[in-house]
């Protein structure tokens, strides 16, 4: 399937200005039709819903940038890819570890207020 430009930016919930900056910064590469309009393709679709992934994992965009490149550049790169995804992975895996240690510390800290409220309401 085809999308506009502007069907592809609701679709996706990416605007278009953002679409644009990734067609400047060599993140997508969308077709063009005869009159020069930008087209987006299925392929195109599930290529910007994982550089959305990314993003939202936190891989910095000059990384998103490399991987593309690499992508680009065809299945001699597949290796290179994986071991960026790996790392990325073990990156966010340790984020993930410190978030856990910091909730449990936080709950830690709720039950404390918890008790010295209920101590306190229960001496009135």
């Amino acid at each position: 399937m085809e999308y506009a430009i502007g069907e592809f930016s609701s679709t996706t919930g990416i605007s278009i200005y953002t679409l644009r900056y990734y067609e400047k910064e060599g993140l997508i590469v969308p077709g063009r039709k005869w009159n020069g309009r930008r087209c987006y393709s299925d392929a195109d679709m599930a290529w910007i819903q994982f550089i959305k992934r990314l993003k939202d994992t936190g891989m910095p965009i000059k990384e998103i940038q490399k991987y593309a490149r690499l992508r680009a550049k065809g299945d001699g790169t597949l290796k290179e890819r994986m071991e960026m995804l790996v790392q990325h992975r073990a990156a966010l895996t340790k984020e993930i570890a410190a978030m856990q240690e910091h909730l449990v510390k936080l709950d830690d800290k709720i039950k404390f207020y918890r008790e010295e409220i209920r101590k306190k309401v229960g001496r009135h």
